[in-house]
């Protein structure tokens, strides 16, 4: 990692990220009135209304998704029922000196006054700056970029991987870190809020309780995204997303909670979840409007001949947890559970798995790298009552890790890597067919990041699981943070960027451990 230039008294060229952190800094200014010449009738706010910052996402060669949404104050209340109108500009210098295009723009109630703009015919692999204005209310300033033409032969790409961030366990130092890093993108893989509160665990409180309701789930979300850290690492990159359970409720499956509602009750709660998460998110799509309780998360996207970048949906397709405890449903740690073998059980769907199998099978690009919520390399126990299986994880649809393992090695796939996250520890991982079978070829590699700070499981747990399984090189669970992901047409590096826990306001991250992949030989090694 690259220091942050240190305070100098000469006269000297400001760098970029002096520049970038300069106008970011300016932008915050409330009160400023770029843009307002293009609004026919410039609502006049009490309180700036982009509270919630800006964000990026999903990058095309030629277009990106820009975001805001408005966060209308108690002073301004009178205006929550009616349309505001917006103004977004896009600009190709980081001085905002050279406009490319703008958008007169409705935000109203029924989308909980959110905006997403499809920001297309632009120029591939190239960085643009970002803001909105809504009378003389101005955002802050964001930095994207498109990914490269689909044909380009790039030398790089650099994701910032991360996951798991209950406000309540920690600050996000983690997004501080990665604000100021010279990312292609961040890599978000799950449980970007919580539901849940533990009072043992509290170092910072949410506003309210659980959620259930669409207002309710607008409310944490907003209360996560005026977070600084946050804010500072969605203003300065573009990121690509999926989700986890906890954006909806811990452990769920598919129709099913933990408590065994009713589904169609539950699936009225799934559907303001996501409704709210789409609100707050830099996405493409939102809820099926058909059947709201529905929304395709999963997806792909191409970064020049280097890399092929799969997000999938871990919860929303999956078949119930195997063996469930009749008391509370859920994952759980089972022992002798025939259900595991069912070959008909999935994690992803039977949809979504082919959807995934023809793309692996076809893509003719260096590295193929698929992004989910969790740890795909089996953690178990061995116990007199035999080995054990947590059940909410890929140990819990073992069938179906076989099945797209298997369809690894038959097509004789390589560069295939795993980027994962829930589990609250770095891990480096290589994976087989049979897992834990040196007679069976290591297929694929994965690299798990820890929480950004949520807490881990014990140290001894930790080392118990790598113990019992060989194929795990790594396991950590006591600190928080990020990976830090370098890719070249060679080798694949993953840095480990962690704090003690809990994450601390000014915490400072340092490099837990390095990790190596390289081309065309599966398996992870240490790393330089």
């Amino acid at each position: 990692m690259k220091p942050l230039p240190a305070p100098t008294r000469s006269v000297a060229p400001w760098s970029r990220r002096d520049l970038h952190r300069m106008a970011l800094a300016a932008a915050l200014a409330p009160w400023m009135t770029p843009g307002v010449q293009a609004q026919s009738a410039p609502p006049r706010w009490q309180v700036n209304p982009f509270s919630l910052g800006v964000a990026s996402g999903q990058p095309q060669p030629g277009s990106v998704v820009l975001w805001t949404r408005l966060r209308i104050d108690e002073a301004d209340a009178a205006r929550r029922e009616q349309a505001a109108e917006v103004v977004c500009e896009l600009f190709a210098d980081e001085a905002l000196r050279q406009p490319v295009r703008q958008w007169r723009l409705s935000a109203d109630a029924s989308r909980g006054h959110s905006l997403h703009v499809l920001a297309d015919g632009l120029q591939p692999g190239r960085h643009y700056w970002y803001r909105f204005a809504s009378g003389h209310a101005v955002s802050p300033v964001g930095r994207t970029r498109t990914s490269p033409a689909l044909i380009e032969a790039v030398r790089r790409l650099r994701l910032g991987l991360a996951s798991c961030q209950h406000y309540e366990q920690g600050h996000f130092a983690a997004h501080r870190h990665m604000a100021a890093q010279d990312l292609d993108l961040v890599l978000f893989v799950g449980d970007y809020i919580y539901e849940s509160s533990n009072k043992n665990f509290k170092i910072r409180a949410h506003e309210s309780g659980m959620p259930f309701s669409l207002a309710e789930y607008r409310a944490r979300h907003a209360h996560y995204k005026r977070d600084p850290d946050l804010q500072a690492c969605h203003a300065a990159h573009p990121w690509l997303m999926t989700w986890d359970d906890h954006e909806v409720v811990n452990d769920y499956a598919n129709d099913l909670d933990r408590n065994f509602s009713d589904p169609v009750v539950f699936l009225q709660r799934r559907a303001a979840a996501y409704q709210a998460y789409f609100e707050h998110m830099p996405l493409r799509l939102g809820p099926d409007p058909q059947q709201p309780s529905q929304m395709r998360i999963h997806d792909r996207m191409a970064w020049g001949t280097l890399a092929d970048l799969w997000t999938l949906d871990c919860r929303q397709y999956r078949d119930h947890h195997a063996c469930p405890d009749l008391m509370r449903g859920g994952g759980r740690v089972v022992m002798g559970c025939d259900a595991l073998n069912d070959p008909s059980r999935s994690m992803l769907g039977i949809v979504q798995e082919q959807w995934l199998t023809a793309g692996l099978t076809q893509s003719q690009r260096r590295w193929k790298l698929l992004a989910q919520s969790t740890l795909m390399a089996t953690s178990g126990f061995q116990t007199p009552l035999g080995r054990s299986a947590f059940t909410d994880g890929w140990d819990g649809y073992p069938q179906a890790r076989t099945r797209l393992l298997q369809t690894i090695a038959d097509a004789r796939l390589s560069d295939v890597v795993m980027l994962g996250g829930d589990v609250h520890a770095n891990v480096a991982a290589q994976l087989r067919v049979q897992p834990g079978d040196e007679r069976s070829p290591v297929v694929a590699s994965e690299v798990v990041t820890t929480s950004v700070s949520t807490r881990g499981m014990s140290s001894k747990v930790m080392a118990q699981i790598q113990r019992d399984n060989p194929d795990i090189r790594h396991a950590r669970s006591d600190e928080r943070g990020y990976t830090l992901i370098d890719i070249r047409p060679e080798r694949l590096d993953a840095q480990f960027m962690t704090t003690p826990h809990p994450a601390g306001p000014q915490a400072a991250l340092g490099v837990q451990g390095r990790w190596t992949i390289r081309q065309g030989a599966a398996g992870v090694l240490p790393g330089a």
